[in-house]
């Protein structure tokens, strides 16, 4: 794989798109209705961007130059600085590289067998400690502690655990110290910064920096910018497959249980279209790309998780993955039933509040939808 990227600060800036201003409720527009018997019951608003293959806009709701925190959608991007800077491990891997993942064992032996070929452990990692997400695992999890003399949340569980053994051996790999790695100002957090300016297009000036829940730095995008990064990481795939981004799609794409597990939908998402690449992130945001350059990302401004599937099937309509090669007959249908449930029985639905096939959405459209 190639070193780091040689694309300096002028360049970034010379290919930037204009910096974006306000805040995050700036024109929002409805994204999901939740409809319960046959009335509206509550509105999830946000922003969202469907861009075709020459990264023009299909579908816009809200206003997708809005400035966010990608939470854990921004993985893929930082996968692909991590390749630029040497890491090299099998796909399977790459992909837990990419994940928010279930903690179920073979997540758990995945981020062991990672930090094993650099020789860590798991002793090394600076991640928040936490559960499994996967109720299942995390009860396994628990069990197994107790057993040992053990309790407690883990950062080896935590779902970032593959994100975070794998920039502990892109240090080990590039000589750099490993444990500072969480410092915004490390060798491979700057990498990360100027891949995720160079991927998504965004103005330098209007880049934030924080700390993410994993407690790894967290860097802005705007919501089109993240959809342009992950339209050039999966049309990579077959345009430039030798690229860092070529080698993180294909790994992506090729191991969907990696990224998610058992239930998630990003994983059912990237089984249901061969050659997505998917991303869901903490605080409602979701961003996927398609082999041909299509792609999609969205923020929930509430930050609920439960209108996301639905959001995210007809958005993936709206950039045509049910027409994309192998798609499975109905998965985005699987995908975005988002029952309403009453007396433990189906009721209603969240459904999204836009029309696939609409240039433009916004709140005055969702009033007129509501009064017809």
């Amino acid at each position: 794989m190639s070193g780091v990227s040689e694309t300096t600060a002028d360049e970034v800036v010379g290919q930037a798109h204009p910096v974006a201003t306000g805040t995050v409720l700036d024109g929002a527009a409805p994204l999901a209705e939740v409809v319960r018997g046959d009335l509206v019951e509550s509105v999830h608003l946000g922003h969202l961007v469907v861009l075709d293959p020459a990264g023009q806009p299909l579908l816009t709701v809200g206003n997708p130059d809005t400035i966010i925190w990608p939470r854990s959608s921004v993985k893929p991007l930082q996968l692909v600085a991590m390749l630029r800077c040497g890491l090299d491990l099998p796909d399977r891997l790459l992909a837990l590289a990419s994940a928010s993942h279930n903690g179920e064992a073979v997540h758990l032996d995945g981020v062991r067998e990672i930090l094993a070929s650099a020789g860590l452990t798991f002793a090394h990692l600076r991640n928040t400690p936490d559960l499994p997400l996967y109720p299942p695992a995390s009860v396994a999890w628990q069990v197994e502690e107790l057993r040992e003399g053990r309790d407690g949340p883990s950062s080896l569980t935590q779902n970032c655990s593959g994100k975070h053994a794998a920039m502990l051996a892109t240090c080990v790999i590039s000589g750099w110290d490993a444990a500072d790695y969480l410092n915004p100002e490390h060798p491979l957090q700057q990498v990360i910064r100027s891949t995720i300016l160079e991927l998504t297009g965004d103005a330098p000036e209007s880049l934030h920096v924080t700390v993410d829940g994993c407690g790894a730095p967290l860097f802005s995008t705007s919501v089109t910018g993240l959809a342009r990064a992950f339209a050039d990481i999966a049309s990579a795939a077959s345009q430039d497959p030798a690229s860092p981004e070529g080698w993180a799609a294909r790994a992506v794409s090729a191991y969907p249980e990696m990224v998610g597990g058992t239930g998630r939908d990003v994983t059912l998402a990237m089984q249901a279209v061969p050659g997505l690449v998917a991303k869901d992130g903490a605080d409602g945001v979701y961003a996927a790309g398609l082999a041909d350059g299509s792609a999609l990302a969205f923020k929930v401004l509430d930050g609920d998780k439960r209108p996301r599937p639905a959001v995210l099937a007809a958005a993936l309509r709206a950039a045509g993955a049910s027409r994309a090669p192998g798609a499975y007959p109905g998965g985005l249908d699987a995908l975005g039933r988002v029952p309403v449930l009453g007396g433990g029985h189906p009721v209603g639905e969240v459904r999204p509040a836009f029309t696939v096939g609409d240039t433009r959405s916004d709140p005055a459209d969702h009033e007129q939808r509501l009064a017809r």
